[in-house]
């Protein structure tokens, strides 16, 4: 039988790993994995659609779909999440010792819609009474255009040629979200620290009461390729569950470790103390409270036309009582 052809990108992860290297296929597809950085792929993606399917942030596709943007349909995997608070980066010149300080500063962010920048937005609103507004926000050019920003922000971009890192050295601005870790954070001397210095410590607590997760990046496939082939979607689907079940037993060996970590073993049994069984969970019902706050956020920001449903952001045919289906045959 013919299988169909599909090209699809997405990171390098170790939960990616056995569809790159092909011990795990998908049914009924003959897939060509481009493992390529998140940021090439959303560009060639929303500006070009260049593949079938691809790794996407969460807090674009949604912020399009509100607005009426039916290229793509989300499955629901989960490439990407990443707790925020240790990614808050402030200058210790400007008296900034705790989150409410920040009111009145500027602070940097990569995108003021991308999706690392919305769930720190979202985490000082509702844990520390930090509203947006009460914040300069200074940008870097955006991945995706045509998006509106919310009028009652003061957002300002930064002058050519310029860096968020090296403004944030010199105490340009007074604070930085950034997905990379400044350069500057671990030299000597340094006046680049973390806000939240005992950030681990912070986002357990943070976890055990919200049960979020921060979802940065979701896999959509283009909606006219589902709509023609709406197997396609489950199939993927399963794929990628059986990589992430395969890369949790990779990593939980005792007789010779996966990775360069001494305490690999214990980190993975203390991460499921925290978490349950399910650590890394691909499912709506599992990331729940994860996806809810995600919504609510990008409404409260202004970014969303409108509140989405979490159910009309994934593919139909990937349901709650689906996968629970599928967890009970021991497919997923």
């Amino acid at each position: 039988m013919t299988k169909l052809k599909l090209t699809l990108a997405c990171g390098a992860y170790d939960r990616t790993r056995a569809l790159i290297e092909g011990g795990v296929q998908p049914e009924g597809i003959e897939l060509n994995f481009l493992p390529l950085g998140p940021g090439e792929i959303f560009w060639r993606m929303l500006n070009n659609g260049e593949f079938d399917a691809s790794e996407m942030s969460l807090s674009t596709y949604t912020i399009l779909r509100s607005q009426g943007d039916e290229r793509f349909i989300a499955l629901p995997v989960f490439p990407s999440r990443v707790f925020r608070h240790g990614c808050i980066y402030v200058n210790s010149a400007a008296g900034v010792q705790r989150p409410q300080d920040l009111k009145g500063k500027r602070m940097g962010v990569g995108d003021y819609q991308m999706t690392a920048a919305v769930w720190v937005r979202g985490l000082l609103q509702h844990e520390y009474q930090v509203a947006a507004e009460e914040l300069q926000w200074v940008v870097a050019a955006p991945v995706c255009a045509g998006i509106d920003l919310p009028p009652q922000v003061r957002i300002a971009p930064i002058d050519t040629g310029q860096s968020l890192e090296r403004m944030l050295e010199k105490g340009e601005i007074d604070a930085l979200a950034s997905v990379v870790m400044p350069r500057a954070l671990h030299e000597e001397n340094s006046a680049v620290k973390r806000l939240f210095p005992n950030f681990r410590d912070v986002e357990s607590d943070y976890y055990r009461r919200t049960k979020i997760f921060p979802i940065m990046h979701t896999l959509v496939l283009k909606r006219e390729l589902f709509e023609r082939e709406p197997w396609v979607a489950i199939s993927l689907y399963k794929s990628f569950v059986q990589a992430k079940e395969l890369n949790y037993k990779h990593l939980y060996d005792t007789n010779t470790l996966a990775v360069s970590l001494p305490w690999l073993v214990d980190e993975i049994e203390s991460s499921r103390r925290i978490f349950g069984p399910e650590i890394w969970d691909y499912s709506i019902e599992g990331s729940r409270p994860t996806l809810e706050a995600l919504v609510q956020y990008l409404d409260e920001q202004g970014l969303s036309r409108r509140r989405m449903k979490i159910e009309e952001l994934f593919a139909p045919n990937i349901s709650p009582e689906f996968v629970r289906y599928l967890r009970g045959t021991g497919e997923a």
